[in-house]
């Protein structure tokens, strides 16, 4: 892919700069798709706000937490969050724990996939999608560019450099945009000090009885505590509450 890395950069900086200018989800996706499009021929697929809890699809509605851009192929959004709703992908599970860019086409080659978990890249494909570029922001956002072309080798560091930090910006003006209609889990079912102090401790290999000792709390209490966490998480288990917490950076 030949690409004019300082021409790319300044566009981008435009985009930035002005991202103020943006008065509804459309135009930010569109002013960032005409920067990459024109730079290295990257459509901007949409921007979709991370679900408050794992597997959890039920807040997610396009125009309010979901937003598509024009050039993404008819049909594939229906189809997509159909299935994601049965079985979330793998590309959420990453986006929701990366901190840098990723393509599809790489996502595939580490984790080689199997059966079900293969349905992302077998829709997309139906659709003339050969690979995506997720930029995930902050656990919260995650903004994607597509290409009818494999990504892995054509993008230079420069390249995802300047496209994530397009993504940034699109999403934090996103989030201006969309304001308190997406809450994210940590602002809905807030976890108290003790609760999260439970899951710490818990994170770290000790067990109900030690967790209860260094809490100075009974064990009845630090069972209390961890039941409410389980259910403000939306989990059952405590295995997947400190998961969950973990994936949500609620502990470190």
């Amino acid at each position: 892919m030949s690409l004019d890395i300082r021409n790319f950069g300044d566009e981008m900086l435009k985009f930035a700069s002005g991202i103020g200018r943006f008065g509804t989800p459309e135009e930010v996706l569109d002013g960032l798709h005409q920067v990459s499009s024109q730079a290295c021929k990257l459509n901007v697929l949409g921007a979709l706000h991370l679900p408050l809890r794992w597997g959890d699809w039920s807040g997610v509605e396009l125009g309010e937490t979901a937003f598509l851009h024009k050039s993404t192929p008819k049909g594939w959004w229906e189809e997509w969050l159909e299935l994601s709703r049965r079985h979330p992908g793998p590309g959420i599970v990453l986006a929701q724990a990366a901190l840098a860019p990723f393509t599809s086409s790489e996502m595939m080659q580490k984790l080689e996939p199997l059966g079900i978990d293969r349905w992302p890249i077998e829709l997309a494909l139906k659709y003339g999608i050969r690979d995506v570029l997720m930029c995930p922001v902050g656990g919260r956002w995650v903004v994607d560019y597509w290409s009818p072309q494999v990504l892995t080798h054509g993008l230079s560091d420069e390249a995802r450099a300047l496209l994530f930090m397009g993504a940034n910006f699109a999403a934090i003006r996103l989030q201006k945009l969309v304001g308190p209609k997406a809450s994210r889990i940590g602002e809905r079912t807030p976890l108290t000090p003790r609760e999260l102090a439970v899951l710490r401790l818990l994170s770290v290999g000790k067990q109900m009885a030690e967790t209860a000792a260094h809490l100075e709390l009974g064990l009845e209490t630090v069972r209390s505590h961890l039941k409410k966490a389980q259910a403000k998480l939306g989990v059952r288990s405590r295995t997947h509450a400190v998961a969950q917490a973990i994936r949500h950076r609620l502990i470190p």
